[in-house]
Formats: structure tokens, sequence, C-alpha cells
């Protein structure tokens, strides 16, 4: 985080010289190119740091579900969006999709459906800033006031 807070005191003065409008279309690219990265880091099956997400539970049912990658559903644009304001960025899951991801984000107990019985997830990081993140917010700023 103290990464972020040191790029938002570089970036604020640079955003304070352009316009509201310029901004909000400034942060709906920056999001977009945002939600594209963990979009590939979802299908990729890691967390921020690199790190492959928990395996699956084994399922006691003949042909299950537990060769299937996690969230081939939930990494689409659908469900993964994109708010963006001239004073506010949001990359992230909104709405019911979001006790779900939440579920999985924090490592919490859920039912996997109506009747079932609570278990406890492992702790998946679906959303989450890397280098190369934090990079691309960078090089997205610097090419927007460029030219």
């Amino acid at each position: 985080m103290d990464d972020l807070r040191r790029l938002e005191t570089w970036v604020e003065p640079l955003l304070a010289q352009i316009t509201p409008a310029a901004r909000k279309r400034l942060a709906k690219q920056i999001g977009t190119d945002l939600r594209k990265s963990q979009q590939q880091r979802i299908k990729d099956q890691q967390n921020p740091g690199a790190t492959l997400y928990a395996k699956r539970r084994l399922q006691q049912k003949k042909g299950a579900i537990k060769r299937k990658a996690l969230f081939v559903k939930l990494k689409r644009n659908k469900y993964l969006k994109v708010k963006a304001r001239a004073d506010r960025l949001s990359v992230g899951f909104f709405g019911r999709v979001a006790r779900i991801a939440n579920v999985h984000q924090q490592g919490l107990r859920d039912k996997a459906y109506k009747n079932a019985q609570s278990i406890r997830y492992k702790k998946r990081v679906l959303l989450g800033f890397t280098d190369r993140d934090k990079d691309l917010i960078m090089d997205g700023l610097l090419d927007h006031l460029s030219g």
C-alpha cells in the first residue's frame, strides 16, 4: 500500500493540470488496462505475488469439476467492471458476484450451494496490484500527458 500512496502523491499534481473530462477519459483507459491485467492473472491462476492459486478441494463425485480452472466466468467483463470518474477509479466485482469474489479473496466460510455444509475456502487473491500494474498506471499517465 505504501507504493500506491507514493504513486498517488506523485500523480496528484500532474492530474490537477488536466480538465475533469480528460481525467475521466484517462481513468477509464487506465482502468481498462488494469482490468485486462487482472483478467490475465486470473486466467493464469496466479496471486499478485506470482504464486499459484490454492488447488480446488477434491470432489467425491466421479467426473467432478476439480480439473477445471477456477473463476473462468468471473473474469469476464460482465463481472469484472471498471468504474471511472474524474476523481476516482474502481476496478472490481460489484453486486452479487462481489460476495463470491470476497469469499475467495479473504478465505472466508461460505456454502457452495443452498443446502450445502458451510466450508472455509482457501485464500485466492483475485484482485491486487503487481509491480507491472503500477508501471501500467505510470505509463498510461505519462502517455496521456506527453500527447
